[in-house]
């Protein structure tokens, strides 16, 4: 496989395999997309037609996409902080929904408050000491 890349003017990757976390926003775009009821299961008829698709796509992805990792909300109201009056107003829906009908609630109100980084696949304590295991050996 590396020989036909070479020959075909093809750059490797220097993804590991079995890695998804290489480069986590794209790996998170290709689960996205693939499961997305949209996507096309013929090939497109010419470049045009693609340039569309790929147009249409990056803009309900950014616009219109509401991210679970970003707390429900879109890339472009992350990146103007509009997320920020947006999770204001859904915390205080949910603690006067909480207050109103206190016998529906069983658990605390969702966490409304603003993710500061987001990680596709976050470091867990036991992630940490197998890391720490194996710098040590």
């Amino acid at each position: 496989m590396l020989a036909t890349m070479q020959r075909l003017g093809v750059a490797p990757s220097r993804s590991r395999p079995s890695v998804s976390n290489d480069n986590p926003y794209s790996e998170s775009l290709f689960r996205t997309l693939k499961y997305r009821p949209a996507m096309p299961v013929k090939p497109f008829e010419n470049l045009l037609q693609a340039r569309r698709w790929v147009t249409d796509l990056v803009h309900w992805y950014n616009e219109e996409h509401r991210h679970s990792a970003i707390r429900f909300v879109t890339p472009s109201q992350r990146h103007a902080e509009q997320d920020k009056d947006l999770l204001a107003g859904r915390a205080a829906v949910y603690e006067l929904a909480r207050k109103t009908h206190p016998q529906r609630w069983s658990k605390q109100c969702r966490n409304w408050h603003r993710v500061d980084q987001v990680h596709l696949n976050p470091d867990t304590p036991q992630t940490k000491e197998v890391q720490t295991l194996k710098k040590a050996a």
